[in-house]
């Protein structure tokens, strides 16, 4: 990896005379103040335990305290890796989230300044559904290719909420996943082509008018597979890997038992036998985060990156496919490959101590939590202090959200 001015302008001059590799030199995640287990959610409603566990793949979902958003989720990633690499390289922060918090101003904006980032920075925020994360990465590989001596810092940060005693309620969850994108990597090398696919469907949405989500399932899981297999097809059409090339798989993750789900079918789209050996083979070690913390939207994919490569053996070399999925819909299909040494890179610990550090909550506590909102009558609402983690939403003060260290 690059360790010097010298180095640094070797990599411009590989432009024109090499393949230069980009991808991800550090990813980190933080995730909510609070847990609601769904053991908790299945007394209250009378649901089978099973359902949860062994149905849709989930054990307990995140929910923010009431001083946790996006932005304060997002800072907690992106600081541990600001603090191993520094920010004078990243002049460009790409926030991607479908959860934001204003109409016009990047969220990202508020993580740059509780970061003390230089002021010679661009940030900006993307949204299309869960792909956002993957729309915000691809730009950003784009970018480091222009000037391989920038990198650019990724966060893609959600809240998932559905109407309360709805199906989709069982699948909430709340993380941010930051990921420091650079040449010459030193976690993973995102390979091109990637294959890609848009399809005009009311699967999943939400109107301005409401902060509740809106989902048709059954439409949403068929929209999912039919994505999923557009961009495969596309990915092969533009000379991609075959499918006996990849060491593992890692796909969008509304519940774990998706990425079950969308396995066996591209296994039966590439017209092989379906041996649920394989299928777990391919899909179990990326789905142990996602399971607890529950639905993270534009982050979910890039979880089940973080579980792979904290669980698995050495991987180094092997080729791991990665479906980004947002309803609506627009799917991409890319490999990422670990790089030599990228063990050593991860964070193993912090991760686990993110899930762990989690309070439990009752369900009445939730309940009313979830119906929480700030008034909107441009008065001044300070935030109850719960949170732990490094940054707070200190509360909303004429109409201006207002965010500082705990």
């Amino acid at each position: 990896m690059p360790r010097d001015l010298k180095d640094l302008k070797d990599l411009k001059d590989r432009r024109d005379r090499e393949e230069l590799a980009v991808g991800i030199h550090d990813l980190s995640f933080a995730t909510g103040q609070l847990v609601l287990t769904h053991e908790t959610l299945a007394a209250h409603n009378g649901t089978e335990l099973g359902k949860y566990h062994v149905g849709i793949g989930q054990r307990s979902m995140s929910v923010p305290a009431a001083d946790e958003d996006i932005v304060t989720m997002g800072a907690a990633a992106a600081a541990p890796i600001l603090a191993r690499h520094g920010a004078d390289r990243i002049r460009t922060v790409v926030f991607a989230t479908e959860s934001s918090v204003d109409q016009a101003k990047a969220a990202g904006i508020h993580v740059h300044s509780l970061l003390s980032m230089p002021s010679a920075t661009r940030v900006v925020e993307l949204k299309q559904a869960c792909y956002g994360g993957t729309a915000a990465l691809q730009f950003a590989i784009g970018l480091v290719h222009r000037d391989p001596s920038q990198q650019v810092l990724v966060i893609a940060s959600d809240v998932s909420k559905y109407e309360l005693d709805q199906p989709g309620e069982a699948t909430q969850g709340a993380a941010a996943v930051a990921m420091l994108i650079s040449a010459d990597p030193a976690l993973v090398r995102i390979e091109e082509p990637s294959g890609v696919f848009t399809a005009d469907i009311m699967d999943f949405w939400r109107p301005n008018y409401l902060t509740t989500a809106l989902v048709d399932g059954k439409e949403s899981v068929s929209a999912y597979l039919q994505a999923m297999d557009g961009a495969w097809k596309d990915y092969t059409e533009q000379g991609g890997r075959s499918l006996g090339e990849f060491a593992a798989f890692c796909y969008h993750q509304p519940f774990t038992k998706m990425a079950y789900k969308a396995h066996r079918a591209l296994l039966e789209s590439c017209g092989q036998e379906v041996d649920e050996a394989e299928v777990i083979r391919a899909v179990g070690r990326t789905t142990s985060y996602n399971e607890e913390i529950g639905n993270s939207y534009t982050a979910s994919v890039y979880l089940g990156l973080a579980a792979l490569l904290d669980h698995a053996d050495d991987l180094t070399g092997q080729a791991v496919g990665l479906l980004s999925y947002g309803s609506g819909s627009v799917a991409e299909f890319f490999a990422a490959v670990p790089v030599p040494g990228y063990r050593s890179q991860l964070r193993s610990e912090q991760h686990r101590e993110a899930i762990a550090r989690r309070r439990d909550i009752g369900y009445a506590d939730y309940r009313e939590r979830h119906e929480q909102a700030f008034p909107v009558d441009g008065g001044d609402h300070p935030a109850p202090r719960e949170t732990t983690g490094p940054y707070r939403l200190a509360g909303l003060f004429g109409h201006k959200r207002v965010y500082e260290p705990r």
